[in-house]
């Protein structure tokens, strides 16, 4: 791959038993989604965030080897890590959360 424009794009195969082939999928396939990825996350006092400076470095709560949440509108949808192609950043799905479980271990960010 020469760009990040050449790599896979997600699609919906409608041979599969997924939400793509569900009769309804066609009203909502044009539907804008705000899709972001976590890296991790911390928790600090005012006075240390105040404290930040050019330089300065924050632990997060994860590990460079963890994979990362994937979010759509908020809602924990996927798992996958960072990659990069000229240069430019994105995320190569690794494991995605299973629809068949319902919202059950769904994590929503506000």
């Amino acid at each position: 791959m020469t760009d990040i424009a050449d790599a896979p794009k997600a699609r919906a195969d409608r041979r599969d038993k997924s939400i793509a082939a569900a009769p309804n999928f066609d009203l909502l396939a044009g539907v804008s989604l705000r899709v972001s990825v976590e890296v991790g996350s911390t928790s600090m006092t005012l006075s240390e965030l105040l404290a930040l400076g050019e330089g300065s470095v924050i632990e997060l709560d994860r590990a460079a080897t963890d994979l990362l949440d994937i979010y759509a509108n908020g809602t924990l949808i996927a798992k996958g890590e960072i990659v990069s192609v000229d240069g430019r950043y994105g995320i190569q799905v690794a494991e995605v959360v299973a629809p068949a479980r319902g919202l059950e271990g769904f994590e929503r960010r506000g």
